[in-house]
């Protein structure tokens, strides 16, 4: 991980860029509490650059604390200072940096942008654009019987069975998929249930793996909760059982978190013979996988393999991860958790434990949404997305005039792009003038990759606003 590539994506003097470098690597959890650290003269043959740099660059981070020098030894995170988890109860602890901010400059423009002017092209949310969100009523609930249902919210604590048939109903007619209403767990959607795998699968310093790129990568919650990621090659396919192998044989992968149909932010579908081998390769190694499928009704057509990992999985070692935020918007937050029941029953009393459970409201209209409107409202989102994308790509073909690579999108949210730069400058300089003309994208370095790529989410896409 400590290559030249990733230190120039920081500002400021070598010594400056190198301690951003290391504080960045504590932040992703890439460098755990008390781990070490290579030698100085390592650190200066991997990043090309000379050894009193790194003297420089470590004894600032010694003199802030944030390192320990110990002579004959070498240097080390200091676990005093980000703190070790010892007992199995959550964890509420950050890291000092956790709080301070740390956006980039390209994206503290952004955001004094999105302040200052209405008439944006934002591809950079990756939400779904409120015009697309349907519209949705309340079934014919009394009040009284809305505070029947908080009151009786103990006994709800897996979700309101309701929607759980509705949940069994949707992955019959969407997969094929047989699923059990008794392993099901109702969410607050997505990032509540990976807050919860953190909290009781995994503990600080476990090591993960991910795809390279990934939008898992810059989640707050898994550096909150001082696990590793190592990123794992993909190709057309997704990830790489080669890379896959190579990661496990230096680091112990305790969980596979994948993202595989629409994958954010490639969009990239694995295929159904890659995601099978998959599967294989970690039950032979015991490796559980959590698969987050937050896109699959959103193809562009019908022949592509978004079945998910989880209907191959005949061991229990996938947790399927569904949710409604992509088609009803973030607002109403809704998801659900597939996995044996034993797991989602020890996850709802951690969730019981911390906020007392899911309000009745959002449950009621996600059930409203999968009883009456999923269909035909999620056939007018892949339209609508196919149109905006075709329209983005025609943009992208006129405004940057062949400087620019793709694949055409599949379906999903996302384009992922590689702008023909050779420097940190040149793509700076590109984003600016994208800026300029009020348009907002997300850089490829938030989600782990290298110089030059960028995230589109075509969604947002407006022809009018460039006109």
């Amino acid at each position: 991980m400590w290559d030249k590539q990733k230190l120039i994506t920081f500002d400021g003097a070598l010594y400056e860029k190198l301690t951003s470098l290391v504080e960045h690597y504590i932040e992703q959890g890439l460098l755990i509490s008390g781990e070490r650290l290579p030698s100085e003269r390592e650190l200066a043959k991997n990043l090309h650059i000379n050894r009193s740099t790194v003297v420089h660059a470590l004894d600032i981070l010694t003199e802030r604390g944030i390192l320990l020098r110990r002579a004959g030894s070498g240097t080390f995170v200091n676990d005093k200072k980000w703190g070790v988890q010892a007992s199995s109860t959550i964890n509420w602890r950050l890291p000092v940096h956790f709080y301070q901010n740390k956006q980039s400059i390209y994206q503290q423009k952004a955001e004094q942008l999105r302040k200052q002017n209405t008439a944006i092209c934002d591809l950079a949310n990756g939400d779904l654009p409120t015009n697309m969100i349907p519209k949705l009523q309340l079934p014919n609930v009394s009040s009284h019987e809305l505070v029947m249902y908080e009151k009786n919210s103990d006994k709800l604590q897996l979700g309101l069975p309701a929607l759980k048939q509705q949940i069994v109903d949707y992955m019959q007619n969407s997969f094929n998929m047989v699923v059990d209403e008794a392993e099901i767990l109702i969410t607050s959607g997505t990032q509540q249930s990976l807050f919860l795998i953190t909290q009781a699968l995994l503990k600080p310093g476990d090591a993960i793996g991910i795809e390279s790129p990934s939008y898992f990568y810059s989640l707050p919650l898994f550096q909150a909760a001082g696990l590793r990621l190592y990123g794992i090659e993909c190709d057309e396919q997704g990830i790489t059982l080669a890379s896959l192998q190579t990661t496990l044989l230096q680091h112990k992968i305790k969980w596979l978190f994948l993202n595989p149909i629409f994958q954010n932010p490639t969009g990239l579908v694995m295929s159904d013979a890659r995601k099978q081998a998959v599967l294989a390769f970690c039950r032979s190694h015991c490796i559980g996988i959590v698969e987050d499928d937050a896109y699959s009704g959103l193809a562009f057509n019908d022949n592509l393999a978004i079945t998910p990992i989880k209907k191959f999985d005949l061991n229990n070692q996938v947790i399927y991860l569904g949710s409604l935020s992509k088609y009803i918007g973030r607002n109403i937050r809704i998801g659900w958790m597939i996995a044996p029941r034993n797991i989602i029953e020890n996850l709802a009393k951690i969730r019981q434990h911390i906020d007392s459970g899911l309000s009745i409201l959002p449950q009621l209209l996600a059930q409203q949404y999968l009883q009456n409107h999923y269909i035909s409202h999620q056939q007018s989102l892949r339209h609508q997305l196919q149109l905006k994308a075709q329209q983005l790509m025609n943009w992208l073909n006129h405004y940057f005039n062949n400087e620019i690579t793709y694949q055409n999108p599949l379906g999903g949210f996302h384009l992922y792009a590689h702008l023909l730069v050779s420097s940190a400058q040149q793509e700076t300089t590109l984003l600016n003038q994208l800026l300029t003309n009020n348009i907002i994208v997300s850089q490829g370095i938030d989600f782990g990759d290298k110089l030059g790529m960028i995230r589109l989410s075509y969604g947002h896409f407006d022809q009018n606003l460039l006109s």
